[in-house]
């Protein structure tokens, strides 16, 4: 089966021992990777006790989730998209612009899925609207051009 929107190598993945894939409603199993190889974009793999088509069609659209202590450090100035979701998101003035409640991948460049009292918006989850991601204070702080929040109104 193919994995998508991983950012770990093989031996990476491979590292991070089994793994729980979630599905739709309550549906979970915990899986051992057999083998992991990367074919383009994405990551080729095959799980201990799992037939080829058939147990793949069974984790059609899962998740496969890790202990987050076992990733590798993604490396100086890079976090994982899951260390950013919760985190406080405020302009340059410190104007409160909401909560990060997802990064939704696109095309053209990742976008930052913000809650502000009920209402979403999506900011460009890029340089040089991102100027600083602050983990430990969780905020990121942005910098918008003026008019853009307008725009969404």
């Amino acid at each position: 089966m193919y994995v998508d929107q991983i950012a770990l190598s093989p031996d990476e993945l491979q590292a991070m021992g089994p793994l729980e894939w979630r599905g739709r409603g309550d549906d979970r199993r915990t899986l051992t990777l057999r083998e992991a190889r990367l074919t383009h974009a994405r990551m080729l793999v095959r799980f201990m006790g799992t037939s080829k088509r058939e147990g793949a069609t069974e984790l059609t659209n899962g998740e496969l989730w890790g202990e987050a202590a076992l990733l590798p450090d993604p490396g100086p100035g890079v976090v994982y998209t899951f260390q950013l979701v919760g985190l406080r998101v405020v302009d340059q003035n410190g104007r409160a612009l909401g909560v990060l409640r997802d990064v939704v991948t696109s095309t053209a460049q990742p976008l930052y899925l913000v809650d502000f009292e009920g209402r979403e918006r999506l900011y460009p989850g890029i340089a040089p609207f991102v100027k600083h991601v602050d983990l430990p204070g969780g905020v990121i702080t942005m910098e918008l051009p003026p008019g853009f929040e307008e725009l969404g109104s």
